[in-house]
């Protein structure tokens, strides 16, 4: 009997929770072998950045800090839109 309580408790304390935050209660956006491909492919490119600052010098840095700032530009306009605003 005490585990059915709880686990009335436990969804019950779910069901408030999505409520409250609906966001909570999302699929996530991206499938994961998605995620998984992006996050190789931005190794890679953060790696080829890395040789370049070193190569390069201040050119290197320069392109390492606009693909950066354009990347989070991307990633913060993405999550604004998806948010409703």
């Amino acid at each position: 009997m005490g585990t059915n309580d709880r686990q009335h408790q436990f969804e019950q304390i779910v069901a408030q929770l999505r409520a409250d935050y609906p966001s909570l209660g999302e699929q996530r956006r991206w499938p994961r072998h998605v995620v998984v491909t992006a996050a190789v492919l931005g190794g890679i490119l953060w790696g080829f950045l890395s040789v370049a600052m070193v190569a390069w010098g201040a050119a290197g840095v320069l392109l390492t800090c606009s693909v950066v700032a354009l990347t989070a530009a991307a990633l913060g306009a993405d999550a604004y839109r998806h948010r409703g605003r």
